[in-house]
């Protein structure tokens, strides 16, 4: 199932709220599936190849959260985009290690969720190239680019789709700084080129994930100013 702008599944259980964006974005060219709840969406993904799903995270019955965690589970490519009112690293962070691509926070501007879909729709139906490599070893981390799958000291480590080529590129160019403009048009699009704050939030699950001290890098460090690096320590030893 393929649209020009892309098939959206929009879950989201105020009815008003839900109408209203499936009118908003299928004017402006998207075709938008619905569903209430997570059970729902879950049901809806298993008759529909959808390009995206776009959550609210606060429903009831299971939770954005945990529904989220589910269609991560049963369907890894898909690009997921939850949509929350509250502005705080800690629900970001959730969403993001529940498997979310990507996040807006309410109240948003339709262009700017628009721009956030297309590149969803986008990252799905042409996965962001971001290593010629088909295995990149770096110290104790191997990432297998056909596989798409990290490990650490042998190892495996589960990452979402943006979180895969957002650390590939990092060890791609391991050792050297990579701006933060470069980072977002790579791995998102042009359209996040300014978004430091948004990276940053990227980078700081990442940590979590890789490091042993994620309060302390090791691997991924930041470089004042610039974007971040990946860093072998055993180069140094």
């Amino acid at each position: 199932m393929e649209s020009g702008q892309g098939t959206v599944l929009l879950v989201e259980d105020d009815l008003s709220i839900r109408r209203g964006l499936k009118t908003t974005l299928t004017a402006l060219g998207f075709d938008i599936g619905e569903a209430s709840t997570g059970e729902e969406a879950l049901t809806r993904l298993r008759m529909v190849d959808y390009d995206a799903v776009l959550m609210d995270l606060n429903m009831p019955g299971m939770g954005g959260v945990e529904a989220c965690r589910r269609v991560r589970k049963e369907f890894p490519h898909l690009s997921i985009l939850v949509v929350t009112v509250r502005d705080n690293e800690e629900d970001k962070i959730g969403a993001l290690d529940a498997g979310a691509d990507d996040y807006v926070t309410k109240p948003f501007q339709v262009r700017e969720l628009a721009a956030r879909i297309r590149a969803a729709v986008r990252r799905r139906r042409t996965p962001a190239s971001v290593s010629a490599e088909p295995t990149l070893s770096v110290g104790i981390f191997e990432l297998s680019a056909e596989r798409r799958m990290l490990k650490k000291r042998g190892q495996e480590i589960k990452l979402t789709p943006t979180e895969f080529d957002l650390l590939a590129y990092l060890m791609m160019h391991a050792g050297h700084p990579i701006l933060h403009s470069k980072l977002l048009s790579t791995v998102w699009g042009a359209e996040y080129g300014d978004e430091r704050e948004y990276l940053r939030t990227f980078i700081l699950q990442l940590r979590r994930k890789l490091e042993d001290d994620p309060s302390n890098p090791a691997y991924l460090k930041t470089v004042n100013y610039l974007g971040y690096l990946f860093f072998d320590p055993s180069e140094d030893a």
